[in-house]
């Protein structure tokens, strides 16, 4: 089985992998992390680390439990009854979707540093070998012949980010208003022949069904494409603007205060900044909020790009759903006229 090949097999759906398992005899203690789509290697290592450091500090065992899918089914299922201890999310309005439920607190971007989002992301394009079709930057994801393969922004969080960003470059171009980026969108979605519910599984509709000629992608899962493809297979290039993806973290203290792992939560989400889950934030192709941390090696695989903030051109993720992604919102009407 190649390498591709068994990733899809570990990736296929939502899955709840058990890590880190308790020495014989021990008490073990349980989390469980609902995260979004392209995660799972990252949470599989930062587990096992934290599950060891936790063991050396208190002698407690420890196994973490994950659920992968996309961004925003995953905060409906916890709104529906999934029990998570943890959140791990790619946008900041699932948790605030939660909090108005009184899930998450209201307060969750201030409970830990950095706005609460340990590692950061952008949106790249993956394309493929000699990039035929000379992709290099937003307008010509929109020009007739170019297969566009994005997420659902319906139910992924990548997905939101892709079509945020798209927007955003149009409106930075000389005479951009929203027309002009309504227009971008329009072409781009009409060029989409496939909208997968989540991140993971556009990246196998492009790299493993080799449909489309270039994939909208998290930063990192274009680096993870390449080093699991053969050798020159894709390329990665990055537009000339881009939107600074900040994925946010928080406590589920509704079901943490009833299963009693309050604690043992807040621990899990403070692990994410110390400097063994920093490196390997950018070892799974993450940007560190602390990069100080980072294997040198690591770092030098993240260009500096020019990145704007869902706050500087949307006004937050509020403002960015209403106008967005809500029923009859700006995306609605895209999909319509395609």
């Amino acid at each position: 089985m190649d390498r591709l090949s068994r990733r899809s097999v570990l990736a296929g759906g939502a899955s709840a992998g058990l890590l880190a398992a308790a020495p014989a005899g021990a008490q073990e203690r349980t989390l469980l992390n609902v995260s979004y789509d392209p995660t799972r290697e990252f949470y599989r290592d930062v587990n096992a680390a934290f599950a060891a450091a936790r063991r050396e500090a208190t002698r407690e065992a420890v196994r973490v439990r994950m659920s992968h899918g996309g961004s925003g089914r995953q905060a409906r299922a916890v709104m529906d009854g999934l029990e998570a201890d943890v959140v791990t999310l790619a946008l900041g309005h699932d948790l605030d979707v939660l909090a108005e439920a009184g899930l998450v607190s209201k307060g969750w971007r201030e409970a830990f540093p950095a706005r609460a989002a340990p590692y950061r992301s952008t949106i790249v394009f993956l394309v493929r070998r000699g990039n035929p079709k000379a992709i290099r930057d937003w307008g010509d994801l929109a020009k007739p012949g170019v297969g566009v393969i994005t997420p659902n922004p319906k139910t992924s969080g990548g997905a939101r980010w892709n079509y945020l960003a798209a927007w955003g470059w149009a409106l930075s171009q000389p005479g951009g208003d929203d027309a002009a980026a309504r227009a971008l969108l329009t072409g781009i979605f009409r060029n989409a022949p496939v909208l997968d519910t989540a991140a993971r599984g556009a990246a196998t509709t492009f790299a493993r069904r080799n449909i489309g000629d270039v994939l909208l992608a998290w930063e990192n899962e274009a680096h993870l494409a390449l080093a699991e493809s053969d050798r020159g297979a894709f390329e990665i290039v990055a537009p000339s603007r881009s939107i600074l993806a900040e994925p946010p973290v928080a406590v589920v203290e509704r079901v943490a205060n009833r299963r009693g792992t309050l604690e043992l939560a807040r621990a899990y989400l403070q692990f994410l900044y110390t400097p063994t889950a920093q490196a390997l934030a950018a070892k799974h192709h993450y940007r560190p909020t602390a990069p100080e941390h980072a294997a040198a090696e690591d770092m030098r695989k993240f260009p500096d790009l020019d990145l704007f903030t869902i706050d500087d051109v949307f006004g937050g993720w509020a403002k960015a759903h209403a106008a967005h992604f809500a029923e009859g919102g700006e995306f609605d009407r895209i999909m319509a006229a395609r």
